[in-house]
């Protein structure tokens, strides 16, 4: 099969098309498209950069610091400086570190939230995010020249690398954990700390927030954090239907909320003291909520396509400007670099704010969450509870197709437009945002998103309801529908 590198990247079946051979020709493409004037020309956000320097991390995964050492022996093999993580680390810490050090880029060995089976590659620019679009576009580019010239891949032995100081192993927590100390108030976790449980589904994330956290008084119980390439046979992303072991720790008694992280440590997910998932929405509603009364901050508000309108709602009582991105942190990422952005998120639990990186980063965002409950002195739910008295009801579901094929976007919205109801659950229709896929929007602001994914062949159905019921007419409606256009 071809490699085809994306937006966010590249990622396949290890030992299927996720070969130490594959790997290399991504890596020659990654050399030559950092190399060219074309990657400088784009810009990177940040002026003094090392156009030699790139940062190599990698994740939990089977294999992944045999295939980060593969990448660095490429990249060395073309003049490049690799500084690589000494052992798996976040996202977030190695995008954090491409800026903080100056490098050109940053490659990240990860399949982030997918199955244990796969692998990948993510691409960083030099402003501590996902490298811009037309950069990936460039990679991939260079993956088709070189085979079509027959250039295999540049290799340097990775001893001879090291001894010449080519490639170099360094830490990348002690200055991310620098950076986080001026984005959490510690302060206000020392006065109150808590007592709570950190599932890091044996990602990268792991021992992250305990190791932070030292010396505030907070009692931090980790789960699932020891190594295992296999995730336990559970897809390391922190949604409800994954986090049973995390539920069941809190039950226990072993804290009285829950943090979880996915395979790369970039998302977020939590629970309350009962055991409920607190699913992103809500996580991004608080932060807002807090980031805003607490702390007195302002700015633009980013979320995207699939993202709750609670956001929109808090926004305006704000007043503050609402933005509405599709489905992919890179959007949000966008905007965080070109203005004065508050906070930006999405449904599946990447979100950042004010002061931090265009990235999302799990770690971060549960140091805040944590932060937010120790300055309310009141439980998660009670803070949840008081969120959805304000800016509820709001009640989110997600439902995936498994195609058998490809599905056109472009074709399945002007089937969905052709389509569209005069009214869904006894709401009418307000408005038809065609921004990524179809979307509904209702007369009492509930709405409904179809989507095919950009990762993999499934067709994505979201739906926010004011009410149980008409979440649940949303989602028969997009099930009826979305099965029609398969």
């Amino acid at each position: 099969m071809p490699i085809h590198f994306g937006t966010d990247g590249w990622r396949a079946v290890i030992s299927d098309s996720f070969t130490f051979d594959n790997l290399r020709i991504v890596a020659q493409a990654i050399a030559d498209a950092v190399a060219s004037e074309h990657w400088h020309r784009l810009g990177n956000g940040v002026k003094a950069v090392d156009p030699k320097k790139i940062v190599i991390g990698f994740d939990t995964r089977f294999l992944s610091d045999r295939f980060a050492g593969e990448v660095g022996r490429v990249l060395a093999a073309n003049g490049f400086k690799v500084l690589m993580a000494q052992s798996d680390s976040p996202t977030p810490a190695i995008s954090y570190a491409v800026k903080h050090q100056g490098a050109v880029a940053g490659v990240m060995i990860t399949a982030s939230h997918n199955a244990p089976r796969y692998n990948g590659i993510k691409l960083k620019g030099a402003f501590g995010g996902s490298a811009l679009p037309e950069q990936c576009r460039r990679v991939e580019v260079y993956i088709n020249d070189n085979e079509t010239r027959a250039r295999g891949p540049n290799l340097m032995d990775y001893r001879m690398a090291r001894d010449s100081g080519l490639i170099q192993k360094f830490n990348p927590l002690p200055d991310y954990f620098d950076h986080l100390r001026t984005l959490i108030h510690t302060d206000v976790l020392a006065e109150n700390p808590q007592r709570f449980v950190v599932d890091a589904m044996y990602g990268s994330g792991r021992g992250v927030i305990k190791s932070f956290l030292q010396g505030t008084g907070c009692e931090v119980t980790e789960i699932r954090g020891e190594m295992n390439p296999g995730f336990g046979g559970v897809h390391p992303e922190p949604i409800a239907k994954n986090l049973g072991a995390l539920a069941s720790a809190i039950s226990s008694g072993m804290g009285s909320f829950g943090l979880a992280m996915d395979g790369d440590a970039d998302r977020i997910g939590a629970m309350d003291e009962r055991g409920s998932f607190v699913d992103p929405h809500r996580i991004l509603a608080l932060a807002l909520k807090y980031l805003v009364e607490k702390r007195g901050w302002t700015g633009a508000v980013v979320r995207t396509v699939s993202t709750t309108r609670m956001i929109d709602r808090l926004a305006k009582r704000y007043g503050l400007k609402l933005i509405e991105t599709p489905v992919g942190f890179n959007h949000i990422a966008d905007h965080m670099m070109k203005e004065d952005v508050l906070i930006g998120g999405e449904e599946s639990g990447g979100i950042s704010f004010k002061g931090h990186i265009p990235e999302g980063d799990g770690p971060v965002m549960g140091l805040l969450l944590a932060e937010i409950i120790a300055d309310a002195g009141k439980p998660l739910t009670g803070l949840v509870d008081d969120l959805l008295a304000e800016v509820g009801p709001a009640h989110y579901q997600r439902t995936d197709l498994r195609l058998s094929r490809p599905v056109a976007k472009s074709e399945m919205t002007d089937f969905l437009v052709k389509q569209t109801p005069k009214e869904i659950g006894g709401q009418k229709i307000r408005e038809i945002s065609q921004m990524d896929g179809i979307k509904y929007i209702m007369a009492d602001d509930s709405w409904l998103l179809i989507r095919p994914s950009g990762t993999e062949p499934v067709l994505r159905v979201y739906a926010e309801g004011r009410s149980p019921e008409i979440l649940k007419e949303l989602i028969a409606y997009g099930e009826k529908i979305a099965t029609s256009v398969v």
